[in-house]
């Protein structure tokens, strides 16, 4: 039997490195509405820049900063978005 993926584990195309750690992986967990503050669902929901670095390192394993996220790769980036839109999402349409 494979072992299967965690479903909010990304792992990443181009990894980000922080002095000598490598993160290869990264965990999402649902936010709380109170970590959405400073930014707009409709933001969000678009996969916007800024609003995603501002909502990414409240909610991601190991801690990503805003400049990590402003330094993702863009396929990443849209990764961590969509995995992140999906819990948007009421639970009988995920």
């Amino acid at each position: 039997m494979t072992e299967q993926a965690k479903p909010n584990t990304i792992t990443l195309d181009a990894p980000i490195k922080r002095g000598e750690q490598e993160i290869k992986e990264i965990t999402l967990r649902k936010p709380a509405a109170g970590e959405l503050r400073g930014t707009s669902l409709n933001a969000l929901v678009n996969l916007d820049v800024d609003a995603l670095g501002k909502v990414l390192p409240r909610i991601s394993s190991p801690t990503l900063t805003e400049f990590d996220v402003q330094q993702l790769d863009p396929a990443d980036l849209v990764q961590l978005g969509v995995a992140f839109a999906s819990f948007l999402l009421p639970k009988r349409a995920s």
